[in-house]
């Protein structure tokens, strides 16, 4: 999901447990499922499209084309806030007045397929098509319920003109030559902090689990039935991830309202990790010139560089009176020529992996550069609880970073809420 949707991360937080003793995923499936296939011919009737933030507000425009293609066909997009939509979708889903298809949010694929509320892709759908980790989010034991729509995953950020300063004119590519380069942005370019790490609390987890699958981290275990937080390869990337707060080069008393842009561009924090919307967002606080200030790079690794996939997927849902319709326009939505100029009003990187080669986007060195990591970028299980378990880990991480708490005994923590809680599957 996207940084848009951090405000839904808390009304799902606050519902998950209500939602659990409602017997979430009890009238799923339980079996991999095959999808029907879409009719041939142009598409007809009336569909409802819900969608969420600014691709709410889009959308309605690119589904005009749609019509203009299918003169039989209207699309009927209702624009959600991201605060509103977890709770608005849930209630739909249990009233049975869901729309005919909808953005959905990568983590919330695993609760609504496993109420039964999701259509599976129809087979005519190329899965390849696809970068593999965005793909997989739409897969809930073994079926895939919708496609990924578009896509982000998170780099670091760091200031080129500091680090040459510093020294350094070849990003690192392992754990420790990332370390080194920011604690020489400290005592080399004058930084007050070398790298801006979250310091726990909600959301932490996307700034950490990057580092734990560049160590080979797997979140599942005994065939991917259960969560798997307190691993080896886990507790080597929170022991890391914590160094840098005892070791004074990230703050341990960061405010909670993020001044991201603003200490990037004045250098007092060179080095973040976050996703593709930032460039926008330094650049406009940079000013003119400043994009040549900085670069990124991709996730430094101990086994092979990964990081987090998130975004949004499209979806179906079971209700739907209208599934063909429905399905068609996703198809055309995941068409690369769709893509591409779906990014130019958005800015929303294609999940359809063949559209990245139009030069609207290869000519973008920092945007190959998102590319390259989403090759290897992973989601997290599509189980129906993770919101819930995964708040957990963040309240753990707190302690781990503000507190210097053991890694090991809040991994454990969290994995023995984890296994109380279970899969909700």
């Amino acid at each position: 999901m996207r940084r848009t949707s951090a405000v839904a991360v808390a009304t799902i937080a606050a519902t998950a447990l209500t939602l659990t003793a409602c017997g979430r995923g009890g009238s799923g499936s339980t079996a991999s499922e095959t999808g029907k296939n879409v009719g041939s011919g142009k598409a007809t009737g009336t569909i409802t499209v819900w969608a969420m933030g600014a691709e709410g507000d889009k959308l309605p425009t690119l589904a005009k084309e749609f019509e203009a293609a299918n003169p039989g066909a209207k699309v009927n997009v209702t624009a959600i806030p991201w605060d509103a939509a977890y709770q608005k979708f849930t209630t739909a889903i249990t009233a049975g007045t869901t729309p005919d298809a909808a953005m959905v949010g990568t983590t919330w694929m695993g609760e609504f397929a496993g109420n039964d509320a999701l259509d599976p892709t129809p087979p005519s759908i190329d899965k390849s098509a696809f970068y593999d980790g965005a793909q997989k989010s739409t897969e809930v034991k073994g079926t895939s319920f919708g496609v990924p729509w578009y896509v982000e995953t998170r780099l670091v950020y760091y200031r080129k003109d500091l680090a040459a300063k510093a020294g350094i004119t070849t990003p690192p590519t392992d754990w420790a030559g990332l370390k080194a380069m920011a604690k020489a942005m400290q005592t080399k370019a004058g930084a007050k902090w070398g790298m801006g790490f979250q310091a726990g609390g909600q959301g932490s987890w996307q700034s950490i689990m990057p580092f734990a699958w560049s160590n080979g981290a797997d979140l599942t275990k005994n065939g991917g039935k259960g969560y798997n937080f307190d691993s080896p390869q886990v507790l080597d990337a929170v022991k890391y991830y914590q160094s840098y707060f005892t070791d004074g080069i990230s703050n341990k008393a960061a405010p909670a309202t993020p001044t991201t842009e603003p200490d990037f561009v004045s250098g007092k924090v060179p080095m973040f990790i976050s996703g593709p919307w930032e460039m926008s967002a330094v650049e406009k606080v940079g000013g003119a010139g400043f994009k040549d200030k900085y670069d990124v790079m991709q996730v430094p690794a101990k086994v092979k560089s990964s990081s987090f996939v998130g975004g949004s997927d499209l979806v179906v849902f079971k209700k739907s009176k209208q599934r063909d319709t429905a399905w068609k326009f996703i198809q055309w939505l995941s068409d690369p020529k769709t893509q591409v100029k779906w990014y130019q009003s958005s800015t929303d990187l294609p999940a359809v992996k063949s559209a990245w080669q139009d030069p609207a986007i290869s000519a973008d060195t920092k945007l190959a550069t998102f590319g390259k990591q989403l090759e290897t970028a992973q989601a997290p299980p599509s189980f129906p609880s993770w919101e819930q378990v995964i708040a957990s880990f963040d309240t753990e991480m707190e302690k781990v970073t503000k507190q210097g708490a053991d890694p090991a005994a809040a991994l454990k923590t969290v994995q023995q809420q984890a296994d109380s809680i279970g899969t909700g599957q």
